[in-house]
């Protein structure tokens, strides 16, 4: 399996694997590309992509910030998403992998997630459960 970083014109292939990564929201198009360009040019966000040659078959998004309590950088996993019928093969733990890899370059220290769908996965891969996590949806109209 090969990884690398997302380019634009990974674009298309992106939006159809997210459209069937949300499970919460429908995935706009528009509200994608702009989101996806925007992330391409932040220098505190990864987007990592897994192919075998091609196509696209899995994607990581997370994030890197600044935190008091663990002084300093943290590493924060947003979306992972691997296609079906490549789940089980280790694509997703080589996604955490070099998500980790990114943050221990900039000194970062602890990595987290929330998940519904996968704990199985990541104590598998040496997470641990840590927190209960809340959200809050807000309406903009």
């Amino acid at each position: 399996m090969n990884y690398r970083n997302a380019e634009a014109s990974d674009l298309e292939r992106l939006f159809e694997l997210v459209k069937k990564f949300a499970a919460s929201f429908v995935t706009d198009k528009n509200c994608f590309v702009n989101s996806f360009e925007a992330l391409l040019r932040n220098r505190d966000a990864k987007v990592i992509v897994a192919h075998d040659n091609e196509p696209i078959i899995g994607y990581l998004l997370g994030f890197r910030h600044h935190t008091f309590y663990a002084n300093g950088m943290v590493g924060w996993v947003e979306e992972i998403m691997v296609e079906e019928q490549y789940r089980r093969s280790g694509i997703g733990a080589g996604l955490m992998r070099r998500f980790e890899e990114w943050i221990r370059k900039c000194n970062g220290r602890p990595t987290g997630l929330a998940t519904r769908r996968a704990a199985p996965f990541y104590t598998a891969i040496g997470y641990e459960d840590s927190a209960v996590f809340f959200r809050k949806v807000l309406d903009y109209n």
